[in-house]
Parts: C-alpha cells; sequence; structure tokens
C-alpha cells in the first residue's frame, strides 16, 4: 500500500512537471531562429511569396502563437504530436521507430557502467594504499576527462579500422537477411562499441563515487565492530561497507540514467546508430520544430520514469526511508 500511494504520488506530480515542460518547449522553439517553411521552399527550388504562405498555412504557422500552443497542448494530450515538416509521417511513429534503439543502447551502457563503475570502486577502496588502487581512480580520471567524442572516433579508428574486430556504424548488416539468434548475435556486435564508449564515462563517476562512500563507510562503528569480531576482511567490504555505501550510488545512477539520453546523442551520430537521440540532430539541422518537440517530450519523460524507478529502488534498498509527506 505504502508502494501504491508512493506511485500514484509521484505519477500525479510527473503530470504536473510534464505539462511544464510542454509549455517551455514550445516557447523555447518558437525563440529558436530560422522558419520550417522558408527552408522547405528555398530547398524546393520555390522563392515566390504565393508557395511559402501555402507551406506556413499547411503548417499552421500563421495562427496565432496561442492558438498554436493551445493546438499543440491538446494535441500531446491525445497522444497527437502532429506531423514532421520534412518526412511528413507522424511524429509519434517515427519516436517510436527509433525509441527501441536508444532504450537497447542506453540500457546496456547503463548497467554496464554502473556494474564495472561498482566493481572498479570496491577494487579502488580495498587497494586504498596500494598501486592497484592508484592505478584505477587514475584510469578513472582519464575516462572522466576525456571528451565523450574523441574516445567514440578513436575507438572507430582502433577496433574498426585497424584491427577490423567490430562495425564502425549501424545497428545491424544491412542486406545480410539475418534472422533469430544470428540477428541477436549481429546487433550485439554492433552494440559493443557504442554502448562501451558511452558507459566509460558515466563508469568513471561510478567508480569515484563508490570509492568515496566505501571509505566514507569504512570508519562507522558498524565496521569497527564487524571487525573486533573476527570476521573476514572480504565479507566485511562485500555486507557491511559496499551494502550501505550503495545509497549515494543509487541516487547518482537514477539521474545518470536520465542524463544517458542526451549523452546519446553524440554516440549514434557517430557510430550512426538509428535512434531518439541521431533523429534529434537530424531534427535540429532540418528545423524540424514537430519532431524536435515530440523528442523532447519523450525525453522528459524518461528522466521522470527513471526518477520514480530510483524512488522505489531506494526504498527497497533502505526500508528506513520513509514516504516524504
Amino acid at each position: 500500500m505504502l508502494y501504491a500511494r508512493l506511485i500514484v504520488s509521484r505519477l500525479f506530480k510527473a503530470v504536473i512537471v510534464l505539462f511544464m515542460i510542454i509549455i517551455f518547449n514550445f516557447f523555447l522553439i518558437q525563440m529558436a531562429p530560422g522558419d520550417p517553411a522558408a527552408i522547405l521552399a528555398g530547398e524546393a527550388g520555390a522563392t515566390d511569396a504565393e508557395f511559402l504562405r501555402q507551406l506556413t498555412e499547411r503548417f499552421g504557422l500563421d495562427q496565432p502563437l496561442h492558438v498554436q500552443l493551445w493546438r499543440y497542448v491538446s494535441g500531446v494530450a491525445m497522444l497527437d504530436f502532429g506531423f514532421s515538416y520534412r518526412q511528413q509521417v507522424p511524429v509519434l511513429d517515427l519516436i517510436l521507430a527509433r525509441l527501441p534503439a536508444t532504450l537497447l543502447l542506453t540500457g546496456t551502457a547503463f548497467v554496464l557502467s554502473l556494474v564495472l563503475g561498482i566493481v572498479a570502486g570496491s577494487l579502488a577502496a580495498a587497494r586504498v594504499k596500494k598501486p592497484s588502487g592508484s592505478l584505477i581512480m587514475a584510469l578513472a580520471l582519464v575516462f572522466y576527462a576525456t571528451p565523450l567524442f574523441w574516445v567514440a572516433l578513436m575507438a572507430v579508428v582502433l577496433f574498426s579500422v585497424y584491427l577490423d574486430w567490430l562495425p564502425a556504424y549501424g545497428m545491424y548488416t544491412v542486406g545480410a537477411g539475418l534472422e533469430g539468434f544470428a540477428f541477436a548475435l549481429d546487433v550485439g556486435k554492433h552494440l559493443i562499441l557504442p554502448a562501451t564508449t558511452l558507459a566509460l564515462f558515466f563508469m568513471a563517476i561510478y567508480t569515484r563515487m563508490t570509492r568515496a562512500s566505501m571509505l566514507e563507510a569504512a570508519q562507522q562503528d558498524f565496521v569497527k565492530t564487524a571487525r573486533a569480531k573476527g570476521l573476514k576482511n572480504s565479507v566485511i567490504q562485500r555486507r557491511h561497507i559496499l551494502r550501505n555505501a550503495l545509497l549515494p550510488i543509487i541516487t547518482l545512477a537514477g539521474l545518470q540514467a536520465g542524463q544517458m539520453v542526451g549523452g546519446a546523442i553524440l554516440t549514434e551520430t557517430v557510430f550512426a546508430w538509428p535512434g531518439i537521440g541521431r533523429l534529434m540532430f537530424e531534427a535540429l539541422q532540418q528545423r524540424d520544430y514537430n519532431l524536435l518537440l515530440g523528442i523532447f517530450f519523450f525525453s522528459a519523460a524518461l528522466v521522470i520514469v527513471f526518477n520514480i524507478i530510483t524512488d522505489l529502488v531506494y526504498r527497497l534498498a533502505d526500508p528506513r526511508i520513509k514516504e516524504a509527506s
């Protein structure tokens, strides 16, 4: 019952937050430079005022701002995000076609970064005064400070161009006609480079956070009591220190999960991964504002969903936490 009330409360707040985000994004797009109708008219080679007027009326850009806002908000309430100016298909269809690829990439990168970050941070905390611990933290600092796009490009050059171990772009081999398990293996092979590249930055953050949290937890009285009882160091590290150090990591992971969708833009662009990050980049170049608004909405919704899941996991990890009034 407690979790049910929590979910209902979070969903109610999520609706309010989404409504505010919708309004903010609408006015943000309105202030952006460029006219979609003028751009399409210029690409079509028709610069006369009549053709431009027809395009403006077709897209509804001739209506007053409050009318456009009402039409957009009422459409979003019915999950109608309009049509893409460029591709002339419903925005919802375009996003739903690309969303699984983004969820696969970000989900894999999230799990990979979280698991490897906790393991590396635990090893660094256990070897805090040893060269191996310093090496782990040095590598984490390098991955944290290195730009994501540079890592992606170097990964392509090394593993695809020179070594020819992994494919450089795409989600699967075009024209191979693979099905079933063979297709899954092909997708997994294409997933290695972009998922690993995206995970490295966040893995460095989790490594540093895990090490700091474990070193702080190691100074608590319950750890001293466990050592006085004669427990093995491995048991103390795993059952007492790491378990209590996970709470701030869970909080950080919930925040970083939403940021991964934004970080996927560069990764998807470099590796030509057909997700909504690359779709957002293309829509921005083409001034496809309806498509941009739809992507912004889904990105915000994903962040809110991740935050709700984080709240639930946080309460499962620490039953002492009560629902805030």
